[in-house]
């Protein structure tokens, strides 16, 4: 008989104690709703039955608590979601339980608390350590709060990730290499460390727009890429993923190897993605309202909160596999993309630029081809057919 499929679950708790310039997130301000934060913890906790109610047997290798600030939640809360998750399906004996921080939540009792509540591993926002980056970020800690953080978080949790931002303005190599060697003083067995981006509609892109700054040239964020890559292999970190490092393959994050790998995902929470294969096959992509009340009246009229649930097409599939899978040291398996069709000469010329490698059953991005990867997955998808 054959184990069942794995499953990752991810929950979304939107509110954060302040809306960071950058951030294009499902986010709302904290402002104390006590009533309106008890009705969403309800309902994400009867929206997870009724999702779960929906599939076979499932082995749940993962829980990721995301946001918005989920440490804001009462750990309490976090607890139960896990217990009710472990019992609707079969928890594996090392079940992944990740929670999203912020150094300002780094209390110990509260950090202690989830530990408690079955967190397992913490994924800090500690984004910088110099006072003026962090400031210029709209963050609400210093490098002072964020080092006692992480020192409180190697005490109360088994793994810690840090999230760290670059490519800031006028930032240097030498300085972008300085501040990872400063941060890696954390004691972080994994660490995303993600190049500053303009969204559109958030406040960096609107300060950007009037000329208030400038983002580093491509050339210029390209050597802090390389740099990034040099550091934390240097310090014995695998870029595993295009903006995750970790040491040694046990300290990668399951969960997000879940996405990469095209596995299957409930998502809870207001303005969740999930996505889910069927016995016969289909792939199914779900997606809750965004908004917090639309959420909850969702769940309370229709008894669950996933609204959109649209089968995905083979070619839709392939794709989506293709987008995700190129963003991994390992690549993805020819096999899946087997829908797009992908043109031979076009995989040739990027195997001649030193972007791609083809093996006879993988597709991989090369370390030259995961710092253009938006290009290079857009133009091989192009290439092919599909339906």
């Amino acid at each position: 008989m054959s184990e069942p499929a794995e499953l990752g679950i991810y929950v979304h708790w939107p509110y954060c104690a302040r809306i960071c310039p950058y951030c294009d997130f499902n986010v709302v301000r904290d402002r104390g709703r006590g009533d309106a934060q008890t009705a969403l913890f309800q309902a994400i906790l009867t929206d997870l039955r009724a999702q779960a109610a929906s599939l076979s047997p499932r082995r749940l290798v993962s829980i990721f608590f995301g946001g918005g600030t989920p440490s804001l939640m009462d750990p309490d809360w976090a607890g139960e979601m896990i217990e009710t998750a472990r019992g609707l399906f079969d928890a594996a004996p090392d079940l992944e339980v990740t929670l999203e921080a912020n150094p300002t939540d780094a209390e110990a009792a509260h950090f202690t608390a989830f530990a408690a509540a079955g967190v397992n591993r913490l994924s800090l926002g500690v984004q910088s350590l110099d006072d003026d980056a962090l400031a210029f970020l709209g963050r609400n800690h210093d490098a002072a709060t964020a080092r006692r953080a992480a020192e409180i978080a190697r005490r109360a949790f088994p793994r810690l990730s840090i999230d760290l931002i670059y490519a800031l303005p006028g930032q240097s190599a030498a300085a972008w290499r300085a501040a990872l060697s400063d941060a890696l003083t954390l004691g972080p067995e994994h660490v995303s460390p993600y190049q500053l981006t303009l969204e559109p509609g958030t406040a960096f892109d609107r300060a950007v727009q009037r000329g208030r700054w400038s983002p580093p040239e491509n050339d210029a964020a390209g050597d802090l890429f390389e740099t990034t890559e040099a550091a934390l292999s240097a310090a014995g970190f695998e870029a595993y993923e295009v903006s995750n490092h970790a040491r040694g393959e046990g300290a990668r994050s399951r969960h997000n190897l879940i996405y990469w790998r095209g596995g299957d995902y409930l998502g809870v929470g207001p303005g969740a993605h999930g996505r889910l294969t069927t016995p016969d096959g289909a792939r199914w992509s779900t997606l809750t309202p965004t908004r917090i009340a639309d959420y909850v009246a969702s769940v309370e009229t229709a008894g669950c909160g996933a609204a959109e649930r649209t089968r995905l097409s083979a070619g839709e599939a392939a794709q989506e596999r293709l987008l995700m899978g190129l963003r991994t040291v390992e690549g993805v398996a020819l096999d899946e993309l087997a829908a797009l069709e992908l043109d031979a000469a076009t995989i040739a010329h990027f195997r001649a630029e030193g972007l791609l490698a083809v093996t006879p059953a993988r597709l991989i991005a090369t370390r030259n081809g995961r710092q253009v990867l938006d290009r290079l997955t857009l133009e091989l998808a192009q290439s092919g057919a599909s339906d």
